[in-house]
């Protein structure tokens, strides 16, 4: 019997093979909305989850992709960006990804979005990351992110 994927899913797909991106999305019985979530339905560190976060500096969308073990310093990582950064609603993240928080992916959005990456997710070989959708994730390295994304690799929070 063949699982129908979300829509949102099997758009993720899609993005990753034309990105060249090898790892394939798997779908999770559970939700993996939140990190722990994630790393315990996956048996991986919950630090090797990327955790993709919707903010907005002075207004304009802002994609953190941070390792799940950390939180976002907000005003170190505003200040280090010249500006001020609040937390997007469920709306805005929406608007700016096309996806809903807790499946929020690094890439694959209507349009690009400023990312910054966290430099932590470097510590691991593989890390995993959402698919659009709150049961479907992505494996990846840390250099693919970067790659594909354009992201700032920098410290964004302990």
């Amino acid at each position: 019997m063949t699982e129908t994927l979300h829509r949102n899913v099997a758009h993720m797909q899609r993005v990753l093979a034309e990105l060249g991106l090898p790892g394939e999305v798997r779908q999770l019985a559970d939700s993996a909305r939140t990190a722990v979530q994630a790393a315990d339905a996956l048996g991986v560190p919950v630090g090797a989850i990327c955790s993709s976060l919707v903010f907005l500096l002075d207004g304009d969308p802002l994609l953190v992709l941070t390792s799940g073990a950390h939180r976002v310093d907000t005003e170190l990582l505003g200040a280090a960006l010249g500006g001020t950064i609040t937390r997007a609603d469920a709306d805005a993240a929406r608007a700016a990804t096309g996806q809903p928080i807790g499946g929020v992916a690094p890439v694959g959005h209507p349009a690009p979005v400023r990312t910054v990456i966290d430099v932590a997710l470097g510590d691991f070989d593989v890390v995993w990351a959402a698919a659009g959708h709150p049961h479907a994730v992505f494996p990846t390295t840390f250099a693919e992110l970067v790659r594909v994304t354009g992201g700032d690799p920098r410290v964004v929070g302990a």
